[in-house]
Formats: structure tokens, C-alpha cells, sequence
């Protein structure tokens, strides 16, 4: 009797906190609370079970992948974190999972448990060069399938590596090394804005 009036007494979070340290505590480093929002931190050999139990379990049915990301950490050992968002209509509950990986390291794609993880995957895959094992179709989402790295990194240049154009005598979209063509502009936060010591396109007008 006293247990159960203890657990009365717990939120809807710390309840579902109880109930999953109870069932997949070996599946699972830690669970955090922060902001009336849980974390679960676990690894990718974990991520399949883990993501199954939240999806099949009567008491949690998180039926619903909001979506999955990456966030890059260049200092640390194991630089990517993935970070899935889960839904639980049933309950009204959302839960974050994360575990973190290198740039070879794959992790198990999640698209056996939530076939809506596919794009997500993808487009993690895309912007980061996080891999997934199992996954049905490993390819670029956003950028073009001949594009050089991965964009969300933050050691991506922001100019890029090339630049796209359509080529008007070749008749095709060609590739070529960036080109800036507008000077680099420096700024102390101190001296006045000064302008470009050219005339840009347009702007022959306003001396008229």
C-alpha cells in the first residue's frame, strides 16, 4: 500500500522514469529530468531494444517518431550525438533518447521499430555523415547526391567547397571551386560603416 501511494504522489514523467529503470535499466546509462522533460542516454548497441520496449509496452506506447537528429560536438571523443524525439499519443508524453557515435562508427537504423525513421536517418545522414546499419536506402536527402561533406558539421566551411551552376554552352549543371564575388568585409564593431569600394549591381542608380 505504501508503495502505491508513492507512486501516486509522482508525476507522470517520474512514473514512466520508475516504470523503465524497472524493465530496461540494463538497456540505459541514465535518465534525466530538466525543464519538465525527460532524457533517456543509452548506446547504439541498446538504441533497437530500447526504442522497441518504448514502442510495444502498454504502459509507455510511445507509437510516434517525432523526428531524429544529429548535433556535433568536435571536441569530444565520440563527436556526434543522435537524438530521436518520441510521442506517446496514448499517454500524452514525450520522451528524448540520445546516444553518441564517431564518424565510422554506425548506428542501428531505427526504421525495424518506426518505418517513419527512414527520412530522418537520411537527412542525419546527409547534413553530418552519421551512418546507419539496416537502413533501406542510406542516401543524401537535401543536398545533391554529388555533394562534398557534410554541412551541419562544425568544420564545414561556411562558403562551401564548390558552387553549382547551369552551364548555358555545355547545356548542364557543372561543379566549380567557390568564388567569392564579393570582397570579405572586416569589422572592429568600432569604425563606421564604410561600403564596398565598389559600385554594386543596382546601385548606379542612386547617384542618379
Amino acid at each position: 500500500m505504501t508503495d502505491t501511494l508513492e507512486q501516486a504522489e509522482l508525476n507522470p514523467l517520474e512514473q514512466l522514469a520508475g516504470i523503465i529503470n524497472s524493465e530496461v535499466s540494463s538497456l540505459i546509462n541514465s535518465i534525466t529530468m530538466a525543464n519538465g522533460e525527460m532524457t533517456i542516454n543509452t548506446i547504439a548497441e541498446d538504441i533497437i531494444p530500447l526504442l522497441r520496449f518504448l514502442h510495444d509496452d502498454s504502459r509507455t506506447q510511445f507509437v510516434s517518431m517525432i523526428d531524429i537528429c544529429g548535433v556535433d560536438y568536435p571536441g569530444n571523443e565520440k563527436r556526434f550525438e543522435v537524438v530521436y524525439h518520441l510521442l506517446s499519443p496514448k499517454k500524452n508524453t514525450r520522451v528524448r533518447v540520445k546516444l553518441s557515435t564517431d564518424e565510422e562508427t554506425p548506428v542501428p537504423s531505427a526504421t525495424s521499430v518506426y518505418p517513419g525513421a527512414d527520412w530522418f536517418e537520411r537527412e542525419a545522414y546527409d547534413m553530418y555523415g552519421i551512418l546507419f546499419t539496416g537502413h533501406p536506402d542510406l542516401r543524401r536527402i537535401l543536398t545533391d547526391y554529388g555533394f562534398d561533406g557534410h554541412p551541419l558539421r562544425k568544420d564545414f566551411p561556411l562558403t562551401g567547397y564548390v558552387e553549382v551552376r547551369y552551364d548555358d554552352e555545355a547545356k548542364r549543371v557543372v561543379y566549380e571551386p567557390v568564388e567569392l564575388r564579393q570582397e570579405f568585409r572586416d569589422f572592429d564593431y568600432e569604425s563606421p560603416w564604410e561600403g564596398a569600394d565598389y559600385v554594386l549591381p543596382g546601385d548606379e542608380k542612386a547617384g542618379s
